[in-house]
């Protein structure tokens, strides 16, 4: 499958041959079953890294040339959920009971995106090739972009955005690892990587020129493109001196590490999934 796929990115008159359009089709389903991703764990150590592909994931680039070879297969078509109305090419993820997904109307997942069993969505948008873990909530308004990465255990806070990336093939996804908390309004896009049990608070923006500055310490250390586990992090600006002046720039800053005091505050998230 993974063969065909390759060769179609690069002779698209493939794509009329039978066996290469099921090739194709095959992906999509098994991306939409969980049985493929865009990008999974590996066994690496992600001490002290700077990308995603170093920080113990993997991008699978031809999965995401899959997800591109699919759109020129697809034909628009009027798509219909009860009095609601859609004209798309690609179809909404369906079967929503046998998979063990709650989905709040109107939220829309399209078909090729992956929800785990006991996930939530409330009204909110979950695109084509995203992941997203058992038990993440997804709350209101709040987006998970095209191969985004989702763990378990998430919540993804009202409004939340998170970016999708397909192309260019080799660049990283958005990835939100296990139990992490992202407050409401934030933005997380460009290949960020939050590590696990991260807490975001909410209007936090990162893209991946983002200074993410650590300021628990006698002196600041700064990322960029990652947020270290356990971490919670705010907004903040820094001076930044131009030619024109002196301006703040938006940066993040992490000013503690998760305690158990606010594992209890998100932990309500549970209790009102499971009562």
């Amino acid at each position: 499958m993974q063969k065909k796929i390759e060769e179609a990115w690069e002779h698209r008159e493939l794509l009329g041959e039978p066996s290469v359009r099921e090739a194709v089709l095959e992906a999509i389903d098994m991306l939409d079953r969980g049985r493929l991703r865009v990008a999974e764990p590996t066994e690496e150590v992600a001490t002290g890294c700077e990308h995603p592909m170093h920080c113990g994931w993997r991008v699978n680039e031809w999965v995401k040339k899959a997800v591109l070879l699919y759109f020129p297969l697809c034909g628009m078509q009027t798509l219909e959920a009860g009095p609601m109305e859609y004209r798309d090419k690609i179809p909404l993820k369906r079967h929503l009971e046998e998979q063990g997904i709650r989905v709040v109307p109107p939220a829309v997942a399209r078909y090729g995106a992956y929800l785990a069993p006991g996930s939530v969505m409330m009204p909110s948008y979950v695109n084509i090739g995203a992941h997203v873990g058992a038990g993440t909530m997804v709350d209101t308004w709040a987006t998970v972009g095209s191969c985004a990465q989702v763990g378990e255990g998430v919540h993804l806070s009202g409004g939340v955005g998170l970016g999708g990336v397909l192309e260019p093939v080799q660049a990283a996804p958005v990835i939100i690892e296990d139990h992490c908390f992202i407050g409401s309004r934030s933005i997380v896009v460009e290949g960020v990587h939050v590590e696990h049990e991260a807490v975001l608070g909410a209007g936090t923006v990162l893209t991946a020129s983002t200074k993410i500055i650590d300021v628990t310490g006698p002196e600041p250390v700064t990322y960029t493109g990652r947020v270290p586990a356990r971490s919670v992090v705010i907004p903040g600006s820094y001076t930044k001196h131009l030619a024109a002046g002196d301006y703040q720039v938006s940066c993040a800053l992490i000013i503690g590490q998760r305690k158990e005091s606010t594992d209890k505050k998100t932990s309500l998230n549970e209790a009102l999934r499971l009562f």
